[in-house]
């Protein structure tokens, strides 16, 4: 008998598990925008011209001044588009934002330097908590509960601005 009490509360254990996703879903308005102020550390996401959700952020190891070549530690500014989704990211979930455009190539090949890429608004995933602010390659990080909120609201296309 203890067998199967415990056969069953198993069970029950490992369903309620399985009920509790990082994949949340957003039926509110649409993310139209999003703000990044690099000075003040925030991200808004923003529907027209109202703030739907403000988050506290972490950016790159270098965080003053625009990113101008691979491995400056520097978060890129200007206006790029969420170009992509990762629900398989090493830093829980991330969306991929349309760095290097252009300009940053040029930009890049006038020093001599490669632009680099890879740019991601993502979660910390855990051997990140606890490094204190300003820790990542040149994204932008916020935590991880954060970021499944996010990945829910925001949709490939979306303009993103990142200010100095």
């Amino acid at each position: 008998m203890i067998g199967r009490r415990a056969f069953l509360g198993t069970g029950a254990f490992f369903a309620l598990v399985g009920c509790s996703s990082k994949f949340k879903r957003y039926d509110g308005p649409e993310v139209t925008r999003i703000l990044v102020f690099k000075d003040k550390r925030k991200m808004y996401l923003v529907h027209h011209d109202r703030a739907l959700k403000s988050y506290d952020i972490d950016l790159g190891s270098a965080p003053v001044g625009d990113k101008t070549h691979e491995g400056d530690g520097r978060t890129p500014e200007g206006r790029y588009v969420i170009d992509r989704r990762n629900p398989n990211s090493d830093y829980h979930l991330s969306l991929g934002i349309s760095y290097p455009n252009a300009a940053d190539i040029a930009e890049a090949r006038a020093l001599g330097k490669d632009p680099g890429g890879d740019i991601f608004i993502h979660g910390r995933s855990r051997e990140n908590r606890g490094k204190g602010p300003d820790w990542t390659a040149g994204c932008i990080s916020v935590k991880d509960k954060e970021m499944e909120d996010i990945y829910a609201m925001v949709r490939l296309g979306t303009v993103i601005d990142i200010f100095p």
